[in-house]
């Protein structure tokens, strides 16, 4: 009597999200039951295909991949039972179901479960496709209370996104799982936010460059930060403590989590995409020539440039201007005479001690009477607080009563402008009247460079020195090779120092300093 032949067997088994693999035991479990099966019919099992955190509704796994071309390897010899644990882990969507079932029979396996019994007749059929379509349905179910349960949560001010660089997730009681600081990219974020607000950085290939310098800062596998990366960062409003999600309709909604930066921050970034740099590092500006791209042509205006001369036995530097119409087109100038000429400017822009002094009696006045109008000011706050709350509800009237795509888009528009001022104006509420900090401390950095610009200069670091010609200069400095520079643009500080050195105290108003504007 011949020996009976063995039928060989395949398992396939199948989780669909990674919590499934790391705390549960879907996958074992799976294949003990279908191993289970396999001894109760009498089959060998050939060979195991998994699929980890892979959802049901794609067709393109890998392990499935893998066992189609397993079954088509030995389709000559023999054919395999493929085995799986429920019609759900081969695919959780009809069409998934019907494509899959059907290329496992071309490769030459034969579909079978401890769960439900295929068979090819209408109504093994129709009950096999109903329960495809039962899956599929439970899985498009659970996708809709997933994004129905975070919307709700990012409603009441809890990110449920993939933490920003800068935070983590940790479980806090009262809150659930929540943003907290994730050092040292946190204070890697507020720096970088900070930098481009004040004018440290003029564009986001310094920021980027300044993250590059930090190890811990994530990068991609070249070890670069990415420029779109930097600026996306730089447009989120979670950094500030506001969470902002447009497509559900959810527009600046306060956080929970604790800001980064501060809403003002915040909206002088967004600000600052919108104004060109005054001294930008650009790619081809080197430690060596601080004045690259700063110094004009004092014939032609157009920005000078520099560069290493070779001579017989040494390397010569030399500013020169590259403009070919130019009557000093290539007519080079030593480094250290136009850098020693732009020291001189510097010195002169250090004032005496006598109108230094005169200069921070001006401001600590200044000073006292804003403190003192802060009251003014917070009735002011608060009258337009009600004036925007007012506002608002009247736009979302018009937009549940609207009918026009464009018109809602218009309207939601206008609110989220609505918004962003609520945010601000709230964020001042909270401080109007009081200072963070006291005089002394707010401007002692601002007066020991206003006392002498020239000595951060001399640190000799191309970030300090860039730094200098954007705070002591409104623009560009023109320089003449037989005349030297020419009366400098300077910044409103120095201007405001350089007309009480020529008797004219009016200059300051009520208003306050306002930062020199950048050019384009």
């Amino acid at each position: 009597m011949p020996a009976k032949t063995e039928i060989p067997a395949i398992i396939y088994c199948r989780v669909s999200s990674a919590a499934q693999v790391k705390k549960g035991d879907g996958l074992a479990s799976q294949e003990t039951r279908c191993r289970e099966y396999a001894a109760l019919k009498g089959y060998v099992v050939a060979e195991v295909f998994r699929d980890e955190a892979v959802s049901g509704g794609m067709i393109d796994r890998p392990g499935m991949q893998a066992m189609l071309s397993f079954l088509k390897k030995h389709r000559r010899r023999e054919e395999h039972v493929v085995i799986i644990d429920d019609i759900s882990r081969l695919a959780r969507g009809l069409e998934a179901h019907i494509r899959l079932r059907t290329e496992i029979g071309a490769a030459g396996g034969k579909l079978e479960s401890p769960s439900i019994e295929f068979g090819d007749d209408s109504d093994s059929r129709l009950v096999e496709n109903l329960l495809a379509s039962v899956s599929q349905h439970q899985r498009q179910k659970n996708a809709e209370q997933v994004v129905n349960r975070m919307r709700a949560r990012l409603m009441n001010g809890y990110w449920v996104f993939r933490a920003p660089i800068g935070y983590r997730y940790d479980r806090v009681a009262g809150h659930g799982k929540l943003l907290v600081r994730s050092e040292p990219n946190a204070t890697a974020v507020q720096q970088a936010f900070e930098g481009f607000a004040s004018g440290r950085f003029e564009t986001l290939m310094e920021i980027k460059r300044f993250l590059e310098t930090l190890p811990a800062f994530p990068r991609y596998r070249n070890g670069e930060v990415h420029i779109q990366h930097v600026k996306d960062m730089l447009c989120r409003p979670v950094y500030a403590g506001y969470l902002d999600a447009p497509e559900w309709r959810i527009t600046l909604a306060q956080g929970k989590h604790e800001p980064l930066i501060s809403f003002e921050t915040w909206q002088k970034v967004q600000d600052r995409f919108k104004v060109g740099a005054k001294a930008p590092i650009r790619k081809d500006i080197h430690a060596d020539f601080p004045l690259r791209g700063f110094v004009t042509c004092g014939c032609c205006e157009a920005p000078m440039t520099a560069a290493w001369s070779k001579g017989r036995s040494a390397l010569y530097a030399y500013y020169f201007c590259n403009t070919k119409a130019c009557p000093s087109f290539r007519k080079s100038i030593r480094k250290d005479r136009i850098e020693g000429d732009f020291e001189q400017v510097l010195q002169s822009l250090r004032p005496t001690q006598g109108l230094f002094f005169m200069a921070r009696d001006m401001l600590r006045d200044l000073w006292e009477d804003r403190s003192r109008t802060g009251q003014q000011q917070l009735q002011a706050i608060r009258a337009e607080l009600k004036t925007i709350e007012r506002k608002t509800e009247q736009i979302m009237e018009r937009i549940l009563a609207s009918d026009s795509h464009a018109l809602i888009t218009a309207y939601e528009d206008q609110v989220r402008k609505l918004h962003e001022r609520n945010a601000a104006l709230a964020e001042k509420e909270k401080t109007c009247g009081r200072p963070l900090a006291n005089f002394d401390e707010t401007f002692r950095t601002a007066f020991d460079f206003l006392a002498n610009p020239w000595k951060l200069w001399l640190s000799g670091q191309i970030e300090d020195q860039r730094m200098v010609l954007r705070l002591a200069f409104a623009g560009r400095i023109a320089y003449l090779p037989n005349e030297g520079f020419r009366t400098a643009d300077l910044a409103l500080p120095f201007k405001a120092l350089a007309s009480l050195r020529d008797g004219k105290k009016d200059l300051v108003g009520r208003a306050g300093l306002e930062p020199a504007p950048a050019l384009l």
